[in-house]
Parts: structure tokens; sequence; C-alpha cells
């Protein structure tokens, strides 16, 4: 037979077999990690690949396209690790939307501005009274009608037993130089408003430490003082609650809503020890106003008493009524956002309503429901993060003090301060309220702001009221109707308004800015610009990894039973060296396998030879 013709039968033999091969394979793997690289450029749609291939004959292109490739690879991961950052800040939109619809009247909170009838707890006061008339003559000399024998004879009853007067004595209120050294510390910054400052020492227990709560003003200091002494007058007073006297008639001359008149239904009472009567409007929940219409003549009009005949004079220095809008629900923190209504003026307060709903979890710090906030809540309201910052300043109060602040609701088990219970219990609550103001406490930290917050943004406007030609028949028919029966007419009342000044109300809300749609679609944009690929070449890169890893274990296979192989093993001692006993049946096919194998590799020099023709055939044939 020819040798071409052989070599033709040889190559279709081979050709045969490894489609045999291939057929009989489920899985085929690459025999190198060339080929499979080879293979995926090849044949992949990522723009670029086909280069570090098709110009493997210029290794300068090569180079070329390999830095190219693997650098744009390199920005795309990077633009990547940009938009995995901005997606786990959870920024956020703010969304604004201006409602028209029927809005419900907000809570409206009055008081008097004085705690207690003055003749009512007189009783209580007349010590701590005629000690703050002497420290005032002492301090400033002036007389309040009190005369030095009457203090000698208050000193010579009280000073066998611990009185008051012991004390005070013990938190005395003083006047020093601003130039002086003084060794105790201050606890509050000296203004150079004049050459001397004022206030009272408080000590410790065991008077090893001691500080100055020093003001500026005297008349700060003193009521100050006075308010200290006064809520330990009133922690002792088991039946406090028992003085006051709730007398809405007296307080509120005229009360009227949308034109109607308003009844006991329609408030709620509460004592304040510093404000005293506090009546809320409109915090029924099952019966709340509602204003169809914005403007003077729909919304809350009332009348209120505001003389001053019967205050405390050393504790009430303001005249007026106290007023505060705020939600259905929520406590009314007077001294935080509450307003003073001057009398003889008419004050119209118009309200624009606002709400802000927040996003939860990831997106912002807020709250739901507070349960979720590690501080107890001890109103009985609702949340609110003045609620949780004063229940965290009471809770810290109690842990340190051993005892409650007076203006704040008191913690199951726990007593209000008292120095006759607790001698240092001043020096320890100006030592917190320092640290609280420091934010020491952690307190502003802890109380987180609610997803879902309501406020009303209020402006006013002030006339005169009543008129100088109306004055005299409206006092006459207050007098007729409502006992009005005070000499200083036009100190002795006020009128107050509060309305919405426009239907709408604004609704400020949260989206997220960066979603998931929002991230697989920036994913794609930047895939597409630096390779101008789809989800398919994303799986095809997976393709190649998961490939890479099958051709690493199986090389590792390979290697580790050619290792086992290539280890010396002889035989056993008592084996026969018999080739019939031997297994002979791949003998036959490694041989075979080699000398095909052997004529593939010699195929080009018989293809080499074939166009010179039949001399060389000739010559074959003449050997």
């Amino acid at each position: 037979m020819p040798e071409g013709e052989k070599t033709r039968q040889c190559k279709q033999e081979e050709e045969q077999q490894q489609k045999e091969e291939k057929q009989e394979g489920l899985i085929e793997f690459y025999s190198s990690y060339q080929e499979l690289f080879q293979f995926f450029c090849s044949n992949t749609t990522i723009h670029g690949a086909i280069r570090l291939v098709c110009s493997k004959k210029n290794k300068m292109k090569t180079a070329f396209w390999s830095v190219l490739f693997f650098l744009t690879f390199g920005l795309m991961y990077w633009q990547f690790g940009i938009l995995y950052r901005e997606y786990f800040s959870y920024p956020v939109n703010l969304n604004l939307n201006l409602n028209s619809d029927r809005l419900t009247f907000p809570a409206v909170t009055l008081c008097t501005l004085n705690p207690y009838r003055y003749s009512a707890i007189r009783k209580k006061l007349d010590e701590l009274d005629q000690i703050t008339h002497q420290t005032l003559l002492d301090l400033y000399d002036y007389n309040m009608s009190l005369t030095r024998s009457d203090w000698s004879t208050l000193s010579t009853r009280k000073r066998s037993s611990r009185s008051l007067l012991h004390h005070v004595q013990r938190h005395p209120l003083r006047r020093q130089k601003r130039d002086n050294v003084v060794s105790l510390p201050e606890n509050s910054p000296s203004v150079d408003k004049n050459d001397w400052k004022i206030g009272f020492v408080l000590c410790s227990e065991n008077n090893k430490d001691c500080f100055h709560q020093a003001y500026s003003s005297g008349v700060d200091a003193v009521r100050e003082w006075y308010s200290f002494h006064y809520i330990n007058i009133l922690a002792q007073m088991p039946d406090a609650k028992a003085l006051d006297e709730s007398d809405f008639e007296n307080f509120i001359y005229s009360c009227r809503f949308n034109d109607a008149t308003c009844d006991k239904a329609n408030y709620t009472h509460f004592h304040h020890p510093f404000y005293g009567n506090c009546y809320t409007f409109n915090d029924n929940s099952s019966s709340l106003w509602t204003s169809s219409m914005p403007g003077i003549s729909n919304g809350l009009s009332l009348v209120v008493r505001t003389e001053q005949n019967d205050f405390i004079p050393l504790l009430s220095t303001v005249t007026g009524a106290r007023v505060m809008v705020h939600d259905q629900n929520e406590p009314a923190f007077m001294d935080d956002e509450g307003f003073n209504v001057r009398p003889g003026i008419e004050t119209s307060i118009s309200m624009k309503k606002e709400m802000t709903v927040r996003l939860g979890g990831s997106y912002s710090d807020c709250t739901e429901d507070g349960s979720d906030v590690p501080v107890q809540n001890l109103y009985s309201s609702r949340y609110t993060e003045q609620v949780c910052i004063r229940s965290c300043f009471q809770l810290n109060m109690v842990e340190r003090c051993g005892c409650a602040y007076y203006f704040y609701p008191l913690p199951i088990g726990a007593e209000y301060c008292d120095y006759t219970k607790h001698i240092a219990w001043g020096y320890c609550y100006y030592k917190l309220l320092a640290e609280f103001k420091a934010n020491v406490l952690g307190c502003f930290h802890k109380c987180r702001k609610p997803c879902k917050m309501t406020q009303y943004q209020l402006s006013a406007g002030y006339s005169r009221w009543p008129s100088a030609v109306s004055e005299d028949w409206v006092f006459y028919v207050l007098s007729q109707q409502n006992k009005y029966n005070i000499t200083s007419k036009r100190n002795g009342v006020a009128k107050v308004n509060i309305f919405f000044e426009e239907w709408n109300y604004k609704t400020n809300g949260e989206s997220p800015a960066f979603t998931v749609v929002t991230l697989l679609s920036q994913f794609g944009n930047q895939w597409s610009l630096w390779f101008g690929s789809s989800v398919l070449s994303v799986m095809e890169l997976a393709e190649l990894v998961l490939d890479l890893i099958a051709i690493t274990l199986i090389l590792a296979v390979r290697w580790f039973r050619s290792r086992q192989q290539l280890s010396p093993s002889g035989p056993p001692p008592n084996s026969h060296d018999n080739a019939a006993f031997q297994d002979e049946a791949p003998a036959p096919s490694a041989p075979h396998r080699f000398t095909v194998e052997a004529v593939v590799t010699t195929l080009p020099s018989y293809n080499s030879l074939e166009p010179r023709g039949p001399s060389r055939d000739g010559e074959v044939g003449h050997e």
C-alpha cells in the first residue's frame, strides 16, 4: 500500500477515535490553561478579548491589549466599588408635597403663670418668705416690710430645731467680688457686667466638695434660690395637690371655636408646679375639632384673666398667660415651646401645619414608637424626643442622687427630692444638670427622633384690646357675665386668637435614592461602557472561573497520582515473576497509540514531499 494512503488512513482512524472519545464523555475539560484562555478569548462576547489571541504573533500588540484589557477591568471594578459605597450609605430623596384637606385643629394649652393662690399656700411659704426678705435686706438693703425684730424672733424660735432656716443656712445666697480668688469651683461662667456676682453655695453631704452656683443677674439668682427651696417645701407636702384650685370660669372668660361655645368636654386640666393651672383644649381624641376654612373666624378665640392680685410675689415674676400649641397625645412642655400672652393685648397666632415622615431602618436613626430606645418612658403619652430626654434625666437623677426631681414624673419605687431626707440632693442635681447639658449622660444620643412628626409653624400679631373707645362697655359686660371685678382693667384681661393661616399643609417625606434596581442599572451602564457587553457576558466570566477551578483540581489530582506511580515499590517476597499471571490487556493499546501519534507527528514531512510527484514515489518503490 502506498505510504500516502497509509498516512491518510491513520489520520482518519485517529479522527474517528477522537470523535468516539468526544461522543463518550458528557463533560469535557480543557487540557491546559492556555487552551482554556484561547477558547475564551476567541468565543467570548466581551469586546477586546479576541485581540489577546489574534495578535499573538505580534508580542507588542499582545502586551498592549493585555494591559488595556486588565486596566479596563480595574477601572470598571473601581466604579463598582463607588456604586457599592453609595448604595450602602443609604441616601434618601426629600419629597415635598402640598396637601389641601380639612385640617385637624391642634391641642392648645393655656396656663395661669401662678402655681398656687398666695393666700392658700402662704402659711407653707411664710418662713421662706421671711428668710428671703432678710436676705434681700442684707444683700441689697431692700426692705420688704420685715423688721429686724421679726427676724430675731424667727431665728430664736427656729434655732432649736432643724427647720427651714437650718437648710437655708446650708445653702446661703452670697455676693462675691469677681476679682476675688474663690476656692469654690464655679458651675457657670461669669459675665463682666459688674464687679460682683451673686449665687448660692452647694456642698456635698460631708461638705468636702462645694461649688458656687453663680449668676450675673441678681434677679435670676434670687428667683433660682427661692425656687430651689420652694421645690423642697412642695416635696414635703403630701397634700400639695389639694391646694390646687381649678377654676375654669375664673381664668377663661370666653371660649369659642368656629363660632361655637366651648364646654368642659373640650378641655382637660393639669397642674404645673411653676405655671399653675393649665387647660388643654381639643385633647380628646374621640371628638377632635376640625377646621374647614382658614382665617381668624374659623379658629379658637379666648379671653383670659391675667391679673396678679393673688400671685406668689417672689416666684411669679411674669404677668399674663402661657400658651402652647402642640399635637394631640403629646405632653405640653411649657418651659420649652410655650410663649407668654401680654395683658391688655389681643394676640393673633396664625399656624402652618407641617408633617415630616422619615424612613426608618438603615436610612435614618429614627424610631417608630420608641420601643427600641434604651430609655424608659415615664410619661403617659406617646413617644417624643422631649419625653425621652426628660425621662432619661429623671432616671439618671434617681440613680445618681437617690431621689427624683419634682418637676418630672416619679419612677416606680422612687421618691421626690427633699433636703430633710436627702441633704445634698441640690449639690447632686446641679452637678448632674451640668453633665446633662454637656451630653455627658448621653441622653441626646440615646433619644432618637420619631419617624413621624407633626409641627406647627407659628407667627403672631399684636394689637391693643380692648380699644380706648370700647373698653368701658367691654369691661362692664365682662363684670356682669363673668363676675369681672378687677380694679386694674387693662392689666387684668387678654385675648388670644389661634387659627390656620392657609388651607394647605406641607408634608416632607423621604424615599430611597439608591435602590437595588438603581444599583443593577448602574452596574449595567458601567459594564456596557467599559466592555459593551450584557448579562450573558457576565455568565461567560462565571463559566471561565468555574473552568479554571475545575482544571486546577484535575491537574492537582493528576500530579498527585503521578507522584504515587513514581514512588519505588518492590514486589512482595512470595510473589512469582510469571508473565502468564500478568495483565497484558493494556499493553497492545499503548504501543498502538504511541505509533499513531508518531505517524501524526511526521505528517508534515510527508505532506511537504508530496508536491514533487511520482519521482519520489518511484524511488520509494525502487527501494
